[in-house]
């Protein structure tokens, strides 16, 4: 069905109860999001301080009674450093929404800075445009949420959106720091650059802004879209289209787990008409479909496959960027995942041929374009699958979507590589399975070691943290 107009299809459902009893949650009540939601409200001490949501805050301290019930070393870091430039410009990096940050190539003319507004930030005694060419400023752009209608369903409570535009710096340490912030997409005189120089709390709540403009594309499109929507394409498809019995049946079942039954409870209660996104966000009321309707002319199958996506940001050289973790993780879980992928596809086909004339395995990759794409050739995505190859890497992308880019922006715990029920059984599999683990074991080892001595570190894409499906 179609959810809203614009959306990828999913299922034909109002409610849990509707969906087929095998892609059933066993329990209801443990993906219940407005029980849950009060849980959390409850065990977070929040309902005492929900006073201060109904009004303006006026103390920066009100940020740290939030934090009460939530100790850990990167929650206490960031709770002391968040008003930091430093802070801010690591968070584009390898906070939960690291897939924004681009290398700025050309200054678009819809934000005018000069070498004069932002020379006391740069550090090489270059000019800005001489620092761009050298590959030393970097740039955010929210253009999605310009005009998203902000969240109007409780009259007594206005609500803001921003569509800032931020311009970063790679400093002599190689650290990115902010230095320029327009919080609009028009430049003039209703809408100033803001800058390190100005006012502190100037400053602050320009950063403040765009760091909620982030939380909004976060939520909305790199979580919900680009990893629960899209991979129920991947799940609808796959129970449509391939027999229990078929390898690749087998290969992505434990990726769709319970795909199709969050998202559906999401329908039903968390983006649904005076569900949690209307209570909760800025963009809720409508703003968040608004969002998703715009993102899916960039939702393309080169922007799902990990290496490329990286590249066409500019932000692929370990060398000039070197604190870019979600990059250097990302890339060794999607050549692990990759690598184990091939070996399967070989012990299946033994040429493209067989590729080609698998049927359901074609009729596969022709529902995920035809449904989940809406038929949009722009998108990208492959109507067939004709090599190994091809194969290979299109059910990498299945893979690593639903289990890794989910993981890094959202954080969950189970582990990847562990597959609790035995669809295979043939011995080639199991070994390629075997050598599978042991490879996301070495890239644990990587991780860890890196981490061991640094103040903040950055463990979501470490594959004992990475569960195998969205829903897991």
């Amino acid at each position: 069905m179609e959810w809203n107009p614009g959306f990828p299809l999913s299922i034909d459902a109002k409610c849990h109860k509707d969906l087929p009893r095998d892609i059933q949650f066993d329990s209801e009540k443990g993906v219940d999001f407005v029980l849950n939601y009060s849980k959390a409200m409850e065990n977070l001490f929040i309902n005492r301080f929900m006073h201060m949501f109904q009004s303006s805050w006026h103390d920066f301290a009100d940020f740290e009674k939030i934090f009460v019930k939530i100790s850990n070393t990167i929650s206490e870091r960031v709770m002391k450093h968040w008003q930091e430039d430093l802070m801010f410009g690591y968070q584009f990096l390898n906070g939960c929404n690291p897939v924004l940050i681009r290398r700025c190539t050309q200054l678009p003319p819809k934000l005018p800075v000069t070498t004069d507004m932002v020379e006391c930030s740069l550090e090489r005694q270059l000019t800005l445009e001489q620092e761009i060419q050298e590959g030393n400023i970097f740039i955010v752009d929210y253009e999605l949420l310009d005009g998203i209608d902000a969240n109007k369903t409780d009259p007594c409570t206005l609500q803001f959106l921003a569509a800032p535009i931020c311009l970063l710096y790679k400093n002599l340490a190689n650290k990115i720091v902010p230095i320029a912030i327009q919080l609009n997409q028009t430049p003039g005189e209703e809408n100033p650059i803001f800058l390190p120089s100005d006012a502190k709390y100037d400053w602050l709540l320009a950063k403040i802004w765009v760091r909620s403009s982030d939380f909004h594309v976060h939520q909305t499109i790199t979580h919900l879209l680009r990893t629960h929507l899209v991979s129920e394409v991947f799940g609808i498809a796959m129970y449509r289209q391939l027999p229990a019995v078929h390898p690749i049946f087998k290969l992505l079942v434990a990726h769709v787990r319970f795909t199709i039954a969050i998202n559906t409870k999401a329908r039903e209660q968390l983006i649904c008409e005076y569900g949690l996104f209307d209570k909760a966000n800025a963009t809720g009321g409508g703003g968040h479909v608004q969002m998703v309707q715009r993102a899916m002319q960039d939702l393309t199958y080169a922007s799902l496959c990990f290496p490329e996506a990286i590249r066409a940001r500019g932000m692929d050289s370990a060398e000039d960027i070197p604190y870019y973790f979600y990059r250097d993780d990302g890339l060794r879980v999607w050549e692990a995942i990759h690598s184990f992928v091939a070996e399967v596809v070989d012990i299946y086909y033994e040429s493209d041929q067989v590729v080609a004339e698998d049927t359901e395995l074609q009729a596969f990759a022709k529902d995920v374009y035809v449904y989940g794409m809406r038929g949009c050739k722009a998108s990208g995505f492959p109507k067939s699958l004709r090599s190994r190859e091809q194969l290979t890497k299109y059910l990498t992308v299945v893979i690593f979507t639903a289990s890794a880019q989910h993981a890094a922006v959202n954080f969950g715990q189970l582990f990847l590589g562990m597959y609790p029920e035995e669809h295979f059984t043939e011995k080639p599999v199991k070994e390629a399975m075997v050598r599978f683990r042991k490879n996301l074991e070495a890239i644990v080892s990587v991780i860890a070691e890196r981490n061991k001595n640094k103040k903040l570190p950055y463990y979501y894409l470490s594959p004992d943290r990475i569960p195998n499906s969205v829903a897991i």
